[in-house]
């Protein structure tokens, strides 16, 4: 845009850090909505006196300005022309004080951190969006976000107390709290607003807790003043926060789960008012009600399909979770015992167990992403957020299906139904350019208004439905609405578009743009612009915390390129955009630069992105018949050099520090990597002799004598890392046994589908496949040690190769520890052993750690996880340009974890074993703190005797 370099400029010389690159304009224009609104720049403000800098250079300049947070809005009120001003490194909780329950927050502050600092005092914030692991304060007093515990907390209006604003016409003032002085002009001329229209204002206004749309007028009264609470919802159309000040509530001592299953979501609904009734609401320090959350089984059913954890439910199509808090486990489980008499259910189930709870709640949290694929097409959001007065709710949801069929469309409803709010995602198509899509929300938007209900409840209007507010108020309010954003904002340059002056919904709409279809050698969607719209911009992956392994290389750098959102963004743009000129523009390389390819997000991310798989893609088209970089010869092709390499003699070679200096250099290793020593043979070698006389024939079939047991020899267990088949080999002949490795060679083109080279891997794959089978189909278990190999054969192989061969060999071999639950067989005593324990992230995201986890715990151990990656990944952090973000990924979790247990260690706590099933995370914690980390195998194999951490 013309005004971008003067902008640029006016910024830097404010000291206000700016960018104005491709990389992160593509990066922000869009958020979690469905519209693509490119800006001119991109401002990181780091101070609060940063925020209001960037904020008047803009203003000075006539350029619009777009405040975000974590940018998880659905409705489009994150994205904007002009500037925008990125909030999220403004994040510090500036105090706590128990006595007062109350907190100062900066507007980036994740909710989930105010959690953590409100906790050790017994405290909270009461609103709890299902986005709480990233939200920040500031979106959420954007939204008026709730969340699903507003019954018993309220909505954030109800929780900001004060505020520091930065009106748009851009005078600051403190409103409300214990800091608000004499009212300055805006706020004087907000309440002359509300003395001259007190009729309409009380006619219009506050009728139900989720009447979200349009401004909050009710807060201009004179009995309820609170010029505060009137821009909390104002979705940054009015001013932008600086500081708030917000209450917090006493945690509940207990709380149960009670599940209650009715036919359809419609007759759920139906229940909420006896629900709500038969119990009080709870609030801080009593008990009560404190969620009721409708869940449709379409979303669990997804969630099983991808193999994920789903507790036991009782029947129905829908069901309600009722969340209910008191003193204690037996007091709030009477309360459930009167809710379930009172809640007319097919059945019902109480849960008490806390982790349990915590599955429940990840797939209710889950639930915007996990809608998205529970349909036969893609579903959207855009009319996800409607809301009614609860004892209307059954009515609305039995004419909210009435209206997707009469559009021939299909939805998945889930949401606040405490409340009366419902979320869904819809199917909505946009080959018509959006006719469709505006029909539907214009039919649903008078059908909702027509029951008293509000185009939105708690994500704003925004882009989406900020055009249809004529439809929910009449012309006074809408004037009202004007003058209220004039007095605030007369140049209109803060969120234009939003709420008044509105742009039209089927505008900037981002489906509605051509989608590329270049092929998918990976398969699994249509096209690989169809896959990476698969990301919905929900933003679990910018979560600074929690458990998962999703996304390493964002939570040692936290820029946005480095998310899997940011990165889907960019291949966005590049597939169908105009900003990013395709997969080849520099944009691409540095958003998908520091991407490990750990699979993380294709387990984690609520919505199925595969980023390592779309990576894969992008660099086998961008170096399709170039020169491709040295470390795609060297350690892409690590296999095929460890297994023309004779092993002695490189094994003496590498033990010279200076033949093994010039070998990483030639390779393309940085040289303050240590390289792995190599084994004087390989696994296949040592065992040469002891391996069943009777080898396969030329077509591979096995031939008897079988042993009990097969393990495939991979590249990386058979050529680097033989004491771990050795340990298996031992183990598993303990157990009574007989025990071979396959004698042929087998590589899963593991390397090779990494580094893009996806035709050689599909031939390298082929060949696995057709020597794996017959000892598949032979029926006796095949092992698989090294987990990235074994990952790459039930995931990626199947798409690679076609057939059912395929298929039979992903799901025939498997891990040790499956194998090992599968026996009659005792684990050895590990009582008093301390485990940490850095599951691979192939393993975590694509095998699953379950099974390793319960037979550790079955032999008795204390186990401790590490929830991330070690940062290596391959010939990620094998090279000079990552090497610091490899070590930088390692301290984000893995390297602090085994530091804290050896310093208990060393104070007198008992000896701590550090187990690492993949070659890259024994040697990252080698490499990098001296630690020597054991396989499963080798753990098992000497349990009396597990070495220790220093």
């Amino acid at each position: 845009m013309s005004e971008a370099p003067d902008l640029r400029e006016a910024l830097q010389r404010a000291g206000v850090p700016v960018s104005a690159s491709t990389l992160d304009r593509a990066l922000y224009s869009s958020d979690a909505s469905l519209y693509r609104v490119v800006p001119a720049a991109v401002a990181h403000p780091r101070s609060r006196e940063s925020l209001v800098a960037a904020v008047s250079v803009a203003r000075s300049l006539g350029v619009p300005v777009t405040v975000r947070g974590a940018g998880t809005s659905i409705a489009g009120n994150a994205v904007g022309p002009g500037l925008v001003v990125d909030v999220s490194r403004l994040s510090r909780v500036l105090s706590v004080s128990p006595e007062e329950r109350l907190a100062v927050v900066e507007p980036g502050v994740v909710q989930a951190s105010l959690q953590a600092a409100a906790a050790p005092h017994g405290l909270r914030f009461g609103p709890d969006p299902s986005t709480h692991t990233r939200c920040t304060l500031g979106g959420m007093i954007g939204n008026n976000a709730c969340g699903s515990r507003a019954l018993g907390f309220g909505r954030t209006s109800d929780n900001v107390l004060g505020m520091e604003v930065l009106w748009g016409n851009g005078s600051v003032e403190t409103l409300g709290g214990p800091l608000a002085g004499e009212p300055g002009p805006t706020t004087a001329a907000l309440a002359a607003l509300g003395e001259a229209h007190l009729a309409p204002i009380r006619e219009g206004f506050g009728h139900f807790a989720r009447q979200g749309s349009g401004y909050a007028l009710e807060y201009l009264l004179p009995e309820r003043f609170a010029p505060h609470r009137l821009v909390v919802g104002s979705e940054g159309t009015l001013g932008v926060a600086l500081s708030a000040t917000v209450a917090l509530v006493e945690e509940p001592a207990a709380r149960v789960m009670l599940l209650l299953g009715y036919p359809s979501m419609a007759e759920a609904a139906d229940a909420v008012p006896g629900v709500v009734a038969a119990v009080p609401a709870a609030a801080s320090g009593r008990a009560g009600l404190l969620a009721l959350e409708g869940l449709d089984a379409r979303i669990v059913d997804v969630v099983r399909a991808r193999g994920g954890a789903v507790p036991e439910l009782p029947r129905g199509g829908g069901w309600l979770f009722a969340e209910l808090a008191a003193g204690s486990v037996g007091e709030a489980s009477a309360l459930a015992a009167q809710v379930a008499g009172a809640a007319g259910a097919l059945g019902d189930r109480l849960v008490t167990d806390h982790a349990e709870q915590a599955v429940l709640w990840r797939i209710r949290e889950d639930g915007a992403g996990l809608a998205g694929r529970s349909l036969g097409r893609p579903a959207y959001s855009g009319w996800e957020d409607a809301a009614v007065p609860p004892a209307r709710l059954g009515t609305w949801l039995r004419r909210f299906d009435e209206l997707l069929r009469e559009h021939g469309l299909d939805g998945v409803p889930y949401g606040h139904f405490g409340d009366g709010c419902v979320h869904a995602r819809i199917d909505f198509t946009f080959d018509d350019g959006g006719a469709r899509f505006r029909a539907f929300l214009t039919d649903a938007a008078r059908a909702v208004t027509a029951l008293g209900g509000s185009l939105s409840g708690e994500h704003g209007d925004g882009r989406a439905r900020s055009e249809l507010l004529p439809l929910m108020y009449d012309e006074r309010s809408l004037a009202l609405f004007a003058a209220v954003k004039q007095v605030c904002d007369p140049d209109n340059l803060l969120n234009p578009g939003v709420l008044v002056d509105p742009a039209p919904l089927d505008a900037d709409l981002r489906p509605a743009r051509p989608v590329a279809r270049l092929p998918l050698v990976l398969g699994g969607d249509a096209s690989l612009g169809e896959a990476v719209h698969r990301c919905t911009g929900v933003g679990k992956c910018v979560a600074p915390a929690g458990g998962g392994v999703m996304c390493p290389s964002w939570k040692a750098t936290r820029d946005e390129k480095d998310s899997t959102r940011g990165r889907a963004r960019v291949l966005q743009e590049a597939l169908d955009g105009s900003l990013v000129r395709g997969l080849g523009d520099p944009a691409v390389h540095e958003a998908l630069d520091l991407c490990l390819a750990c699979k993380g997000c294709a387990r984690d991310c609520p919505a199925g992105v595969d980023m390592a798989a779309y990576k894969a893609e992008v660099l086998a088209q961008k170096w399709k018949g170039r020169l491709r970089p040295r470390e795609h010869y060297t350690l892409g092709r690590l296999p095929t050099w460890l297994r023309l390499m004779p092993a002695g003699p490189a094994s003496r070679a590498l033990a010279r520090p200076w033949l093994a200096r010039v070998a990483g250099r030639i390779a393309g290793v940085d040289l303050r990597r240590s390289l792995p020593e190599l084994p004087a043979r390989s696994l296949r070698d040592e065992l040469r002799h002891r391996t069943p006389r009777a080898a396969p024939s030329r077509r591979w079939q096995v031939v008897a004598p079988r042993p009990d047991v097969w393990i495939w020899a991979d590249s990386f267990t058979d050529h680097l890392a033989p004491p771990a088949g050795l340990a298996a080999i031992s183990l598993l002949e303990a157990a009574g046994l007989s025990v071979a490795v396959i004698p042929a060679d087998a590589c899963c083109g593991l390397t090779r589908i990494s580094t893009g080279q996806l035709d050689a891997a599909r031939r390298i794959a082929g060949r696995a496949v057709e020597r794996l089978h017959p000892y598949v189909a032979s029926g006796v278990p095949v092992v698989g040690l090294e987990p990235s190999c074994l990952a790459t054969l039930r995931d990626d192989v199947p798409r690679l190769v076609a057939g059912e061969q395929a298929r039979e060999v992903a799901v025939g071999v498997r891990t040790l520890a499956e194998l090992l639950l599968s026996l009659d067989w005792e684990p050895p005593d590990l009582t008093g052993v301390r485990i940490v324990a850095q599951p691979h992230c192939h393993h975590a995201s694509v095998l699953g750690w379950e099974a390793d986890e319960a037979l550790l715990r079955r032999a008795g151990a204390t186990v401790t996880r590490v929830d991330g990656c070690c940062g290596l990944a391959g010939d990620f952090g094998m090279t000079p340009e990552h090497y610091d973000v490899s070590v930088a990924i390692a301290e984000t979790a893995l390297l602090p974890t085994v530091r804290e247990a050896a310093r208990a260690a060393a104070g007198g706590g008992a000896g701590v074993v550090v187990l690492a099933d993949g070659f890259s995370c024994r040697y990252q914690l080698a490499d990098l703190a001296g630690v020597r980390a054991v396989h499963l195998a080798e753990l098992l194999a000497d349990a009396g005797n597990a070495p220790s951490a220093p």
